[in-house]
């Protein structure tokens, strides 16, 4: 079986490129930590893969984090601290998984890569 783990971010923030990185390693690190360890062991064994994807902004993020949520997927939305380039609170990433591929493309297959 194949695993990965979703990164979906916010297009319309705009963020720095190290901003950005900062916030994808967030979120993929908050979503492994509400993943089971089993699962955590056979995608480490895969390589870890990793995907980074797009939505155009929160409404479509929060829309996302539910799906996942409805579909059994660990999920952890990223909150900005704000101590740079936006403000305290500001939602700006989702981690999704991992988990196995299929179940993962039901929720996340029609999104776009960053």
């Amino acid at each position: 079986m194949e695993f990965k783990q979703c990164i979906v971010v916010r297009e319309d923030l705009k963020l720095s490129s190290g901003k950005l990185a900062v916030q994808v390693a967030h979120a993929a690190v908050m979503a492994s930590e509400r993943t089971d360890k089993s699962t955590i062991s056979h995608w480490k064994a895969e390589g870890q893969k990793k995907v980074v994807l797009k939505v155009a902004g929160a409404r479509e993020l929060f829309q996302l984090k539910e799906d996942a949520d409805r579909a059994g997927l660990p999920a952890a939305i990223v909150a900005d601290a704000g101590l740079t380039e936006i403000p305290a609170g500001t939602v700006t990433a989702l981690g999704i998984g991992p988990a196995p591929n299929k179940q993962m493309d039901k929720v996340t297959g029609k999104l776009s890569l960053l």
